[in-house]
């Protein structure tokens, strides 16, 4: 082998390489794409034309079968006025349009054979186009999806599972923290004077709605004498919680006997 077919080898095997690594196929379908959709117009121009020529021939067609048929009536007519000078000029022409009728008849019916292959070639284009343009898409998904597959690949291989690792027991560790402090701060704020004396504002409370049920209660004669004077010693006493049951104990059962009497 010659130095030059060497030379030529290596600059095309290079280019080649060079080529393979910047071309796209996601931009080259979709490129390949526009071009077939863009032969389009140029297809249905072409077809127009062939078909314009059909009709046209069909019009001149329909144009000499009119000038037949007038130049047959006039002969006829230069005939019956022994005009055979004239009748003969007629014939002449008659023998030519006839003559055109017949050729326009053989290139009309080649038009007509031509518009109708035009557009078959037209409708099979469009069906390819459409055949390619879907196979072209499911390859540009595969492209996508290829690339996806190549950056995660990417990712995994510079993934480093032990630095990570202890980046997310490290965090946690002070999550866990924050979490503790946060729960010994609501313990010692449950435990606190201000919730204590919250607890006894609320016992308070408590005792004095039932000395104003009592009170109701005496005021309508629902309570005896007896657990009256009771009642009244207790409340001027400002008893305790445990009294105050007590008490209740004792205007229920009294309630009890009132109703069996």
């Amino acid at each position: 082998m010659g130095l030059w077919a060497r030379i030529t080898r290596v600059f095309r095997a290079s280019t080649g390489a060079a080529l393979d690594k910047i071309e796209n196929p996601e931009l080259v379908l979709q490129q390949t794409i526009r071009d077939m959709r863009d032969r389009v117009p140029e297809l249905n121009n072409a077809v127009a034309q062939v078909m314009a020529t059909e009709r046209l021939l069909s019009k001149n067609r329909e144009n000499l079968e009119k000038q037949v048929v007038d130049l047959d009536s006039k002969i006829k007519a230069a005939v019956k006025m022994n005009r055979d000078d004239i009748a003969t000029a007629y014939i002449g022409q008659l023998q030519q349009a006839q003559i055109d009728l017949s050729r326009t008849d053989m290139q009309l019916e080649q038009a007509a054979e031509t518009s109708k292959q035009a557009l078959k070639a037209r409708d099979n284009y469009v069906l390819n186009m459409k055949k390619r343009t879907a196979e072209a898409m499911q390859l540009i998904s595969a492209a996508k999806q290829a690339k996806l597959q190549e950056q995660l690949a990417q990712t995994m291989e510079t993934f480093n599972i032990g630095d990570d690792a202890s980046t997310f027991n490290e965090m946690r560790e002070k999550i866990d923290r924050r979490v503790a402090a946060a729960e010994a701060k609501l313990q010692l704020g449950a435990s606190s004077v201000d919730s204590q004396m919250q607890d006894i504002e609320r016992e308070a409370m408590d005792i004095q709605l039932q000395d104003k049920l009592l009170e109701y209660k005496q005021q309508m004669g629902l309570l005896g004498s007896g657990s009256s004077n009771a009642a009244g010693r207790q409340i001027g006493a400002g008893s305790q919680a445990p009294q105050q049951e007590e008490l209740l104990d004792q205007v229920i059962e009294t309630e009890a006997n009132e109703m069996k009497n």
